[in-house]
């Protein structure tokens, strides 16, 4: 199928509309190799298409071998912990039985070819967070049991060092944002839970806590950083939605926004720096890792004269 002028952007809604199916549906034909855009494979539901681009759908095509992950992306690594630097497009995890190609699965991969697992034997990492798909940047997972519960209780506590960068929408002031989310916050998308006269929040609401730092003026938008003091589940992206300042890439909170969307080949969300005291030496340690391209593109063409 051709795609018409109305559809030219990221390739999963194209196919969505395209082919009548679900956003899931859509995304699961991508990343499993099933979709072609002008004869070429596409795999990153983030990639753009031009008008007229030709789609092809074909649900008996076999899943792309995944990419190995590269001694460049391990930025430490020993016998307690692994601190990786997430591409965009890859989940942490596996989102279901059906998507096999995953950090998490890379880094296993990655340990087995260095020889760090007894041979024979399945590498053991436990996870303890992670980030989105389509944001970019540093996760940790762990080796060891000990190691697990240790920095599982730095994450409860909050004591974990996290700063991303981000590209925004609007005029990004430095704040604080302070809400409590909800799994539903009343149109079917997790966002902050608020009421006249609300003393107390609901047993199922989370305090959520972002510290916003403006770095530049854009056109049309701000170049931030933000500091999380709680991890929450879209946390960034829903404070910055609710402000009025959604991310630029981004696709799922942005209803009620009144503004011009920025064009972006995905969300424009980094986590860019990491720390947090070594379940073992107890030692501060502390990582960071520059935006990807695709990032720094888009900066750059949004900066001013």
């Amino acid at each position: 199928m051709r795609v018409p002028g109305d559809l030219e952007g990221p390739v999963d809604r194209a196919v969505r509309a395209l082919f009548g199916t679900s956003w899931g549906q859509a995304r699961t034909w991508i990343t499993t190799g099933k979709v072609r855009v002008g004869g070429v494979l596409t795999t990153e539901t983030t990639a753009r298409v031009k008008a007229d681009a030709e789609i092809v759908v074909d649900e008996a095509a076999r899943r792309p071998r995944p990419e190995e992950l590269g001694d460049g992306d391990v930025v430490y690594s020993d016998a307690q912990v692994v601190v990786v630097a997430k591409p965009p497009g890859l989940s942490t995890v596996p989102y279901d039985e059906s998507e096999t190609d995953t950090l998490d699965a890379r880094v296993r991969a990655w340990l087995e070819r260095r020889r760090l697992v007894p041979r024979g034997s399945r590498p053991t990492l436990g996870i303890v967070h992670r980030i989105d798909k389509e944001t970019s940047g540093l996760v940790v997972f762990t080796r060891t049991w000990l190691a697990k519960q240790a920095l599982a209780g730095q994450f409860r506590r909050h004591t974990v060092h996290r700063r991303y960068l981000a590209i925004a929408h609007g005029d990004v002031p430095t704040r604080t944002l302070r809400s409590f989310l909800v799994e539903n916050r009343g149109d079917g998308l997790r966002g902050s839970i608020r009421g006249p006269g609300m003393k107390k929040p609901p047993a199922d609401a989370q305090e959520a806590i972002t510290h916003m730092e403006r770095l530049e003026a854009l056109d049309g938008a701000t170049y931030i950083a933000c500091s999380l003091e709680t991890g929450r589940t879209h946390q960034i992206r829903i404070h910055l939605s609710e402000s009025s300042n959604p991310l630029v890439g981004e696709r799922v909170y942005t209803r009620g926004y009144r503004g011009t969307l920025i064009e972006a080949p995905r969300l424009m969300l980094h986590a860019a720096e990491l720390g947090f005291v070594h379940p073992a030496t107890e030692r501060e340690m502390r990582w960071e890792r520059e935006m990807p391209e695709d990032m720094k593109g888009v900066l750059a063409r949004l900066k001013k004269p």
